[in-house]
């Protein structure tokens, strides 16, 4: 692909995994044929040709929204850093709002957190590994992206923090880690990890020990779920920290803040109805 699109997927290789960055170079693939069918500049461009060649994709709703972020994503880079299309047109590229969604996001209930970390394994260097990940997933709502590009340089020990300064948004954040994810990260820099000259703090086993991927740290996840005998996706866990907030009382505002968001929008996806309070008041019951 030309510049700026070539420009922009190297702007973005520094800073997504690359199973984010395949998908990112589809859909613009698939702009840049659009673009090159009508006789389309940049400087051209209107909200209608957009609207036009998202509707022209054969995906499912869910996909489409993803791209529509995408390309979002891509128009700012154009409008705010090329300065080649002159109106930001990103906000404009909205999708139909969805009062009803037949897969809502699923958090763990309570027992279900602990049937899956009794089911924990520490027996093998991988064991040790997805136990220190699940736990960072669980306890901190980490996104698998998020855990991939952790470098040893995040972590004091000595002041119980975690410094993520790669989060998705470009906000960094220092966190305070519980005591029992400062155990499961010391369990793994001492009996799991290699000796690697990267600087990730989750590696690959084989040889050269390469860095993790965020693909693999969703692997790592869903095979833990699984075993515990749970139909739950590596994102349940993100969604049960939100959920746990919630619980004690957070806003919606400061679920967004602790969870990286930009927008209020996407921290709303991610709360459900409080199921207990929702008991107690109207049935006298508790869970």
């Amino acid at each position: 692909m030309p510049d700026p699109f070539k420009s922009y997927l190297h702007q973005q290789s520094h800073k997504a995994s690359l199973n984010h960055l395949r998908q990112v170079k589809r859909i613009l693939a698939s702009f840049h044929d659009y673009l090159e069918k009508h006789s389309l500049t940049f400087a051209k461009l209107k909200i209608e040709d957009l609207d036009h060649f998202l509707a022209g994709l054969k995906v499912a709703r869910s996909t489409l929204s993803l791209y529509r972020s995408y390309l979002r994503g891509f128009l700012k880079y154009l409008h705010r850093e090329r300065r080649i299309v002159r109106k930001d047109l990103a906000p404009l590229l909205v999708g139909p709002r969805l009062f009803c969604k037949q897969k809502p996001p699923k958090f763990l209930r309570p027992q279900e957190v602990q049937t899956l970390f009794a089911s924990l394994s520490l027996s093998t260097r991988s064991d040790i590994r997805t136990y220190a990940i699940v736990h960072l997933a669980y306890t901190l709502g980490l996104r698998p992206v998020e855990i991939s590009t952790i470098t040893l340089d995040d972590i004091s020990f000595r002041k119980a923090e975690l410094t993520l300064s790669n989060r998705k948004g470009h906000n960094p954040v220092t966190l305070p880690l519980p005591e029992q994810t400062i155990k499961a990260l010391a369990a793994y820099l001492a009996k799991a990890r290699p000796k690697s000259p990267s600087r990730s703090l989750f590696v690959n086993f084989p040889f050269p020990y390469s860095p993790l991927q965020s693909g693999s740290v969703i692997q790592c996840i869903s095979k833990a779920m699984k075993r515990a005998g749970l139909s739950c996706s590596a994102y349940s866990l993100r969604h049960t920290y939100a959920q746990n907030l919630l619980h004690m009382g957070q806003s919606v505002y400061e679920i967004k803040e602790m969870l990286g968001h930009d927008n209020i929008h996407s921290t709303q996806k991610y709360l459900h109805i409080h199921v207990d309070l929702m008991r107690k008041v109207l049935f006298h019951e508790t869970l």
